[in-house]
């Protein structure tokens, strides 16, 4: 196969559709409403059923909270440890040595959660541009029925370091001239204008917006390199400063990060307990309008 970009096109995608060394992964959750008082944000749904009901021939599915994160934490999808990656991936035939592109359904933040997790252990996957929403809109091909896998593997992680950060390292970096903190949440949410399915309302202190949503096209695809570059710009996101992104959950967030990834910044990392966890902890100072 020719070198292919970290983001891929359904044209490019369908071309390579029946080759050999080919990895093509469906990472589709939803977060289903939870009623009002629970102690948790929502419920956490994996996309079995919407594979079933059609993906992309020869796809297989990944489970991100049943099987890719951290089940004894009380946030969802936490970072699980290495091992228990190395195994998962393993199981579904993921490898270094193969094409990998992971897609999503609906929005594509759950394809760039893989894409941030899977470079953090040093293997560098590609994310399709528009997903399966863009791929059924074109016409192409479907497959129905549960997933057939692929050959397990033996997957090795090479782990790069300052990938995830905790809470204690934020708060440290609070009001540092060399770091910019990033919500990608909406407007609404981060200037504190309307109640958190997270606990407090508002943000880290001095962090700036540049929501995920507005990084994205109406057919799911994301906006481009120049447009993406003058949003974080404009919110004071350059390439000579720490970059800390986060969200709710640790996974609008990669969007942010997937596109901040190809315009070239280096010193990026994922606050991964995020608002789930700084809302919640009283300990933390927040932020508001």
């Amino acid at each position: 196969m020719t070198r292919l970009a970290p983001l891929i096109t359904t044209e490019q995608l369908a071309a390579m559709l029946g080759d050999l060394n080919l990895r093509l992964y469906d990472c589709t959750t939803y977060n289903e409403p939870v009623p009002p008082g629970s102690d948790v944000p929502y419920r956490a749904v994996p996309g079995d059923r919407t594979f079933a009901a059609g993906h992309i021939p020869g796809a297989d599915f990944l489970d991100l909270q049943g099987e890719f994160s951290d089940t004894s934490s009380q946030q969802f999808f936490m970072m699980p440890d290495v091992a228990q990656l190395e195994s998962a991936f393993g199981r579904h035939g993921l490898d270094a040595s193969k094409t990998i592109v992971l897609y999503s359904i609906g929005t594509m933040m759950w394809a760039t959660r893989f894409w941030w997790m899977l470079r953090a252990l040093g293997v560098d996957v590609h994310v399709l541009d528009g997903g399966f929403d863009k791929w059924k809109e074109e016409g192409r091909p479907v497959e129905t029925g549960a997933p057939k896998g692929y050959p397990a593997t033996t997957f090795k992680a090479v782990p790069r370091a300052g990938f995830f950060v905790d809470k204690t390292a934020v708060a440290a970096r609070i009001g540092d001239p060399a770091t910019v903190i990033v919500n990608a949440l909406g407007p609404q949410f981060h200037r504190g204008l309307e109640p958190s399915r997270y606990g407090r309302p508002g943000r880290v202190p001095g962090s700036v917006n540049v929501p995920a949503a507005t990084l994205t096209n109406a057919d799911k695809t994301l906006t481009t390199l120049a447009d993406a570059e003058a949003k974080f710009a404009a919110a004071g996101v350059t390439r000579d400063k720490t970059v800390i992104l986060y969200c709710g959950g640790g996974i609008s967030a990669t969007i942010d990060l997937f596109l901040l990834a190809q315009l070239g910044f280096e010193r990026l990392t994922l606050y991964d307990a995020s608002m789930g966890e700084w809302a919640r902890d009283t300990a933390l100072p927040i932020e508001t309008d």
